[in-house]
């Protein structure tokens, strides 16, 4: 049995990891809430693109473009998002293991014809161990999504796409759900299936940093009676008039979505990371109150003994006395 002083020091040192856990768990909650912010901002933006492109589309049976055109896969990239950092839980866990599933996959095209765009610092070290080319360094994308940086990655692809240096893009990211739950998504960037993208990811919980499960499902009730009053009232669909003509609208309208799609994702991403390093934080806080309790009562107990056996030892010495 392990003396008082022992005791005591451990006390002491779970006492010091529970206060760190706690504070990281206030730190990821403050900056899941600006992520939160950052999405809902986004929003109004990527319904009205969504609104316009549907109902375009709908009227335009054979509204293709270049970026829609399916062809033999000989080259790919990969768009991958994780953290640049740890301690959240098995999120960048989920992330390398389907990457390397998807790896796996094209592995009969050869590592050369395989590019990565690994967007955080655990992804660009685990593409690099296992030695497949990497596109550069987006590490400052993972903490800080911004519009600029997509741009760019959107316009490299689309042009690596049409010069045909790439014939398939694939993105692996985080969907952001809610703050208890973020489903690790396989999505295909390029070539762009407008009609089946648009309806993708819709669902989100952006009102709450709680991750109980009777809040959860009090949510999730209050989300499906939306939808369904959403659902009685359908507006009537638009009519566009086109000009100057349908190809010339596409092009512009297409990569506006190539954009919105990997900011999107970012978003996304740095949201799930944040709510899954609460929720690790959150356990790691409420592990260490419970091994208090158990190390308390053992330094009680410890205590105790050692106070009758004191004790005995006083009464012992009185009677041979």
């Amino acid at each position: 049995m392990p003396s008082l002083k022992e005791i005591k020091n451990r006390i002491a040192s779970v006492n010091s990891t529970r206060k760190i856990t706690s504070a990281m768990k206030m730190v990821a909650s403050s900056k899941l809430h600006h992520a939160q912010v950052m999405i809902e901002n986004m929003l109004p933006y990527e319904n009205m693109l969504e609104h316009i492109l549907k109902t375009f589309l709908a009227s335009e049976a054979d509204a293709t473009t270049v970026f829609s055109q399916e062809r033999p896969v000989k080259r790919i990239a990969l768009v991958v998002y994780s953290s640049n950092s740890s301690l959240c839980g098995g999120f960048n866990a989920n992330v390398i293991k389907l990457t390397t599933q998807v790896l796996e996959e094209y592995k009969h095209l050869g590592n050369d014809n395989i590019i990565v765009y690994p967007i955080g610092r655990k992804i660009a070290e685990k593409v690099a161990k296992l030695g497949y080319k990497t596109a550069g360094d987006f590490n400052a994308l993972a903490d800080k999504p911004n519009v600029a940086s997509c741009i760019e990655i959107a316009r490299e692809l689309g042009q690596k796409y049409v010069d045909g240096d790439i014939d398939r893009v694939e993105m692996i990211y985080h969907h952001f759900k809610s703050a208890g739950s973020q489903i690790l998504t396989r999505k295909t960037f390029l070539p762009i299936d407008v009609s089946e993208q648009l309806n993708e990811d819709k669902e989100r919980d952006l009102t709450s940093n709680v991750v109980t499960k009777k809040a959860q499902e009090y949510l999730k009730k209050n989300q499906q009676e939306s939808a369904r009053q959403q659902e009685e009232v359908k507006p009537l669909a638009d009519i566009f008039i086109v000009e100057p003509d349908m190809q010339t609208v596409l092009s512009k309208l297409i990569p506006k979505l190539a954009h919105l799609m990997l900011y999107t994702a970012a978003l996304d991403s740095n949201a799930s990371e944040h709510a899954a390093r609460m929720v690790a934080m959150q356990t790691a806080t409420d592990n260490a109150d419970e091994l208090l309790r158990e190390l308390n009562l053992q330094y009680n107990k410890s205590r105790q003994q050692a106070i009758t056996n004191e004790l005995l030892d006083i009464v012992g010495g009185s009677v041979n006395n």
